[in-house]
C-alpha cells in the first residue's frame, strides 16, 4: 500500500483524530511518529476506526530529513500535514523551537522534495497574529508558535511549496487536558476561588472532530491553497459565563469574583497557582473567522452547538478524571436524574444489568463485571457519593433512573446498593427479571467503631482513592454500616 497522505505528529491530540478522518475517508495514510505507534493504533481501535489504509512510519522532525530517509512507498504522498508541536508551558527556549520552529521548517523541506505533492498543511495557532514573537513575555510556547507560522510562510514561499495554515482555538475533545482543561479542574476540586481576567475574556473553543474534518478537506478545495484560516466557534461565550456553564453542568458553585490578569501575574505563582504563559491567553481579542466559516460552508462542514460541546468535553473530563485513568466504555456523563446532578454510564434505555455499587466505590467499579458481560449495563453513582450530588429520597432517585428503561434488565446491588436494589424490585415486580445481591450492607453485623466517626471519611477516601476526590464528596461520606440506614446526608 502506498500512503497519499502523512501526517506528522500522528500520535498527538490534534494529529490522531486528522488520522482517523483521513482513513474514514479511505485515504492511505502514513502515520509519522516519534516512537512505537501503538498508541495511536490502540486509539484508533477504541474509536473503531479501520486502519486498513495505515502504515506507520517512525520520524524525527527535529533533524534533516525527518529521519524518513529509509522509509519505503513515501514516493507519492501528495498531502503533507504538519500536526506535530511541543505543547506545553514551562519549557525552555531551545526545547520549544526545536519542534515548533526547526521542525516545521524540516517538515517543509521534506515536503518540498515530494514529487506529487499538492498541500503542505502546517497547523498553527490562533493567537499567532498578534505582535511579534517575545520569548520573555509570552513564554516559550506561545513565541515559538508565532516564530513557526512566520518562518513557515517564508520558507514554503522560497521553496514554490502550496501552503495553507490552519489556526485553531483550543481544540476540545476527548483526551485533551491542557490549558483550558486545566481550569475545569479547578473548578470540580474546588480549587477556583475567582477567575483570572475580565467580563470580556474570550478564550474560544473549537470541536476536535470538527477541526479534523477541517483539515483533511482543505488540500481538496485548489482555492485554499496559500490561504491561512483561523478556526474557531464565535459563539464561545465570554470565560465568565463559559465557567458558569460548566460548573452548572458538573452542579458546583461558579466563582464570583475575577481578578486582572495584570493582578494575577504579579501576584506569587504559590499564591495563585496560575502559569504565567497561560494569562497572555485572556484577552478579549477577537479573530477573522469570515473565511474558514466561507469554506467550511462550501465543504458542507457544520460545529456542534457550543454548549453542548462544552457539557460533553466537561463529561469526558470527570470520566478520564483530567488525565489521571480511563474513560468508562460506552456513552457516560451527567444527567438529571430526580432533581440530582448524576454520573451516569452506559446503556440508558435498553440495558440488561442495572448495577447499583456499594461504599466506598463508585459506578467504575463494575467496570470489571461489564468487560465479562456480553450484555449492555446501565451504572451509576449514587446520589451523594462520587460524582453524583445528594439526592432527597434514594427510593425516588432509584425510580428515576429506572424511568427511562424500557427492557426488564437484571438488578444487580452491591453492600449499600442492595438496599435500593431490593426495594425497587419488591415495587416494581414486572419492571425487574432478577435481583443480585452481593454482600448486603443490610445483612452485616453492625460495628460502632467508626459510626458517624470523624475517621470514617478520611479512612475511605484513602481506601477509594479517586472515587472520593473531591472536597465535596468526601463531606457527604458515611461510615459502611450507618449508609446501609438510608440516603445520606446531604
Amino acid at each position: 500500500m502506498t500512503p497519499d497522505s502523512i501526517v506528522f505528529g500522528a500520535a498527538g491530540f490534534v494529529g490522531r483524530s486528522l488520522v482517523a478522518e483521513l482513513l474514514r475517508r479511505d485515504r492511505r495514510v502514513a502515520a509519522a511518529v516519534r516512537g512505537p505507534g501503538e498508541r495511536l493504533t490502540s486509539w484508533l481501535a477504541r474509536q473503531e476506526v479501520d486502519t486498513a489504509g495505515l502504515t506507520v512510519v517512525a520520524a524525527d522532525i527535529t533533524t534533516p530529513g525527518l529521519g524518513l530517509e529509509t522509509a519505503e512507498g513515501l514516493e507519492r504522498v501528495r498531502d503533507v500535514y504538519n500536526a506535530a508541536a511541543r505543547f506545553a508551558f514551562g519549557l525552555d527556549m531551545e526545547q520549544a523551537r526545536r519542534v515548533n520552529v526547526t521542525g516545521a521548517l524540516n517538515v517543509a523541506d521534506w515536503a518540498a522534495t515530494r514529487p506529487a505533492l499538492r498541500r503542505l498543511v502546517h497547523i498553527s495557532g490562533y493567537r499567532v497574529s498578534s505582535a511579534a514573537p517575545d520569548y520573555r513575555v509570552d513564554g516559550a510556547y506561545e513565541a515559538s508558535k508565532k516564530e513557526a507560522d512566520a518562518a513557515v510562510r517564508v520558507r514554503a514561499r522560497e521553496l514554490g511549496v502550496p501552503l495553507t495554515i490552519a489556526n485553531p482555538s483550543t481544540v476540545v475533545g476527548d483526551g485533551q487536558f491542557i490549558g483550558l482543561a486545566s481550569l475545569v479542574k479547578d473548578l470540580w476540586h474546588g480549587r477556583l476561588p475567582a477567575l483570572p481576567g475580565g467580563a470580556d475574556v474570550f478564550l474560544p473553543v473549537v470541536d476536535a472532530g470538527y477541526f479534523a474534518r477541517f483539515m483533511a478537506a482543505l488540500p481538496e478545495h485548489e482555492e485554499t491553497a496559500g490561504q491561512a484560516y483561523w478556526v474557531l466557534d464565535d459563539d464561545t461565550p465570554h470565560l465568565p459565563e463559559l465557567v458558569a456553564l460548566v460548573a452548572g453542568h458538573l452542579g458546583v458553585p461558579a466563582p464570583r469574583l475575577t481578578v486582572p490578569a495584570g493582578l494575577v501575574r504579579r501576584l506569587p505563582r504559590a499564591l495563585t497557582g496560575a502559569d504565567p504563559e497561560t494569562l497572555s491567553f485572556l484577552s478579549g481579542d477577537r479573530y477573522d473567522t469570515a473565511p474558514a466559516l466561507a469554506f467550511a460552508e462550501r465543504a458542507g462542514l457544520r460545529m456542534p452547538p457550543v454548549e453542548e460541546l462544552l457539557r460533553s468535553w466537561t463529561d469526558g473530563l470527570v470520566g478520564a478524571r483530567f488525565g489521571a485513568g480511563v474513560p468508562p466504555r460506552g456513552p457516560y456523563g451527567f444527567q438529571d436524574v430526580a432533581g440530582s446532578r448524576t454520573w451516569v454510564a452506559g446503556e440508558r434505555e435498553e440495558p440488561e444489568y442495572v448495577m447499583l455499587h456499594g461504599l466506598p466505590l463508585d459506578a467504575d467499579s463494575w467496570e470489571g463485571v461489564r468487560d465479562r458481560l456480553d450484555a449492555p449495563v446501565l451504572t451509576a453513582d449514587l446520589p451523594g457519593l462520587g460524582r453524583s450530588a445528594p439526592a432527597r429520597s434514594l427510593d425516588d432517585w432509584t425510580a428515576a433512573l429506572m424511568e427511562p428503561v424500557r427492557t426488564r434488565p437484571v438488578l444487580v446491588g452491591h453492600s449499600f446498593g442492595c438496599g435500593p436494589v431490593l426495594r425497587y424490585a419488591l415495587a416494581h415486580p414486572d419492571r425487574v427479571a432478577a435481583v443480585v445481591l452481593v454482600a448486603p450492607a443490610f445483612l452485616q453485623a453492625p460495628s460502632g467503631r467508626l459510626r458517624r466517626s470523624g475517621a470514617a471519611a478520611p479512612m475511605l477516601r484513602r481506601m477509594s482513592g479517586p472515587a472520593w476526590e473531591r472536597a465535596s464528596a468526601s463531606r457527604r461520606t458515611r461510615s459502611p454500616t450507618c449508609a446501609g440506614r438510608g440516603p445520606p446526608a446531604g
